[in-house]
């Protein structure tokens, strides 16, 4: 019988040592880190069956890591943290969390919903996103956020990479000028053409594989734009 993955990330040792312990004792194989880059680079190594993520962490919280997993990975979170006010609750579930367990804990507790999660995650189908797309000369590794195309890394702003990202998610459909607006700026700019224009012109620019290569990102005249997947074609 295949023995089950956990990640275990808290930057606090006495906590991380304690769960990896007792998690290791009832047969579980563990990956600890103590930092917000640790946990996606182990969740990226082992493909784990669930991750434990604390939120105050060094170099990248634990909001910051369930957004970013959330992009490419379907690995089941549980957030344990010691902010117990509902709004730390919320904004973890709506970051990408499935379960919020409040610092002290009852040990039994934890356990019981780490069975929980992983059955839930048995009874799923699987619908992992892939973390690293391929197409022709260009790849997006969506895990580091890293873009290159014919083997060199093309340099991306935060804006422009969110918006590669959601037309890349979304191949050969059309993504709305209103729903890429939404989803990047937020729903206060969805006016706003004239922001999109801009950078979808600076993304082709960069993109440009040259005169023989495709071309990824193609207008949908007073609709909005998508992503070409030639690969798939």
């Amino acid at each position: 019988m295949k023995k089950e993955t956990i990640v275990v990330v808290d930057d606090e040792k006495s906590i991380l040592k304690y769960i990896s312990q007792q998690l290791k004792a009832k047969g579980y194989n563990v990956y600890p880190g103590m930092n917000g880059e640790e946990a996606i680079s182990l969740v990226e190594q082992h493909d784990p069956d669930l991750l434990l993520l604390d939120l105050k962490m060094p170099v990248m919280n634990g909001l910051e890591v369930c957004k970013r997993l959330r992009e490419w990975s379907k690995v089941p979170i549980i957030v344990i943290s010691a902010y117990d006010d509902v709004e730390y609750v919320v904004e973890a579930l709506n970051s990408g969390a499935d379960d919020y367990v409040r610092k002290p804990f009852h040990q039994e507790e934890l356990f019981a919903r780490v069975k929980t999660q992983l059955r839930r995650a048995e009874e799923r189908p699987s619908q992992q996103v892939q973390s690293v797309f391929r197409c022709g000369p260009l790849t997006i590794n969506f895990s580091r956020r890293q873009v290159t195309l014919n083997d060199e890394e093309v340099k991306l702003t935060p804006t422009e990479y969110s918006i590669l990202e959601q037309l890349v998610q979304n191949a050969g459909k059309v993504m709305t000028h209103q729903m890429l607006l939404n989803r990047v700026w937020g729903p206060e700019y969805t006016e706003e053409n004239e922001y999109l224009r801009v950078y979808i012109g600076r993304l082709r620019r960069k993109l440009d594989p040259g005169p023989n290569g495709p071309k990824f990102i193609v207008t949908e005249q007073g609709v909005g734009y998508r992503f070409v997947d030639a690969c798939s074609q």
